[in-house]
């Protein structure tokens, strides 16, 4: 009777809603605003004949905006792990004057629009701009060409990795690190045999956060990339061309085969994740 009492008043001192109600909710929210856009990517994808499908996500134009989406994605999120673990150290392991600062200026691409992002790049890195005009004459070009979309896209993903892992430093255990320290490691073997499997996930989520968004991203590179057909040309805009055209089929295609890519890939970081957490005994 005690047990029956205890349950029932555990059950009404629930905040929200059952189960039921709340997995009611879920499921209608996802659908609204995630299974129902993606379901009618997919069957305006179906107008399609099979050879009218694959004509449009095999062209050489759409193949070339391809590799260099996700190869300039790949580069920007591995740069983004280096550089972001190394923002994250910082900010939490040292106190110095300006902290503050620094810490907010690493959400500022959250906050800044991408077009405003693309549009202060190019004015700092074309042949004209404030850094451009030293390298240049130097050989180094980093604007309008596949390069400016790497360093576009290194900008709107830094904070991705540094908010991912930041977190995970602060509450990491400094005592292990000391334990290493006293049994005659070296900061390398400390780094990579205490600090580092204890971060690899969230890294790992940093990365498939960075690389997600970077692929997505036009704002902020059509104004740096030179929107070079065969050179320097985003899968974006590939799509929002045939959208300008009014060929909708065809941008509904290629935006699958991006879709279908994106949830491979994330797929087999979730399943890295899930291995290291394994290794590592952390909870999942």
């Amino acid at each position: 009777m005690a047990l029956f009492s205890l349950t029932r008043s555990h059950r009404s001192a629930r905040v929200l809603p059952g189960f039921n109600i709340t997995l009611g909710f879920t499921l209608t929210y996802l659908s609204l605003i995630v299974l129902i856009p993606l379901s009618a990517l997919v069957f305006k994808t179906f107008t399609l004949t099979w050879d009218q499908f694959w004509f449009a996500v095999t062209a050489p134009r759409v193949l070339a905006s391809y590799k260099l989406t996700f190869g300039a994605s790949l580069i920007a999120a591995l740069i983004n792990v280096v550089f972001g673990l190394l923002v994250a150290w910082v900010l939490v392991r040292y106190n110095f004057f300006g902290k503050k600062v620094m810490d907010a200026l690493v959400d500022l691409p959250f906050a800044l629009p991408t077009a405003v992002a693309g549009i202060s790049l190019t004015a700092l890195l074309a042949g004209n701009g404030w850094v451009g005009q030293y390298l240049e004459p130097l050989g180094i070009q980093l604007a309008f060409n596949p390069n400016g979309v790497v360093i576009a896209l290194i900008f709107i993903g830094l904070p991705f990795v540094v908010r991912t892992v930041q977190p995970v430093l602060e509450d990491s255990e400094k005592e292990l690190e000391e334990a290493a320290t006293c049994l005659g490691a070296t900061r390398w073997q400390t780094f990579s045999r205490v600090i580092f499997p204890s971060i690899a996930p969230a890294l790992l989520t940093g990365f498939a956060m960075a690389f997600a968004r970077a692929i997505g991203e036009y704002g902020s590179v059509i104004f740096i990339a030179g929107n070079m057909p065969m050179v320097s040309e985003i899968t974006p805009l590939i799509i929002i061309g045939k959208l300008e055209q009014y060929d909708y089929a065809g941008a509904t295609a290629v935006a699958l085969v991006m879709l279908v890519i994106s949830f491979g890939l994330l797929l087999v970081i979730n399943a890295l994740q899930a291995w290291q957490r394994r290794q590592t005994g952390a909870p999942a």
